[in-house]
């Protein structure tokens, strides 16, 4: 395990940052199903996007939105590996904690989904 706290300031903490983040993006990876299904999510969108979009403020919408469901399911697994280092047993406030969380991902996934048919819409229909 590696040291988390970033000793440097300014431009120098950049690199430690950024190597923290991938640490997170590989930990995402490993031990995150729905993180890894929505990698092969943000995937197919990046080579359909440009076939749907007819132009780059809707092809970045398109990738945005999945992107957005990165974000909000990494700060889900976040929310609940802090809530499992806690403890174990059940209480009301950890579960309340990773059904926000949960209720997050649904959110920006129904965003997407919304996005997603609202630009197709539009393009079959008009």
């Amino acid at each position: 395990m590696s040291d988390y706290k970033i000793k440097e300031s300014g431009l120098a903490r950049l690199l430690p940052a950024f190597k923290f983040s991938v640490q997170g993006i590989k930990r995402g990876l490993k031990d995150e199903s729905a993180f890894r299904l929505e990698l092969w999510l943000l995937l197919a969108a990046v080579i359909l996007a440009p076939v749907v979009s007819k132009s780059l403020f809707e092809w970045l919408l398109l990738i945005a939105v999945v992107v957005l469901i990165l974000i909000v399911e990494l700060i889900n697994s976040a929310i609940e590996a802090v809530v499992d280092r806690i403890g174990t047993e059940f209480h009301d406030l950890s579960g309340a904690a990773k059904d926000y969380g949960s209720a997050a991902v649904l959110f920006s996934s129904l965003l997407a989904a919304l996005t997603w048919l609202t630009v197709l819409a539009k393009h079959l229909l008009f």
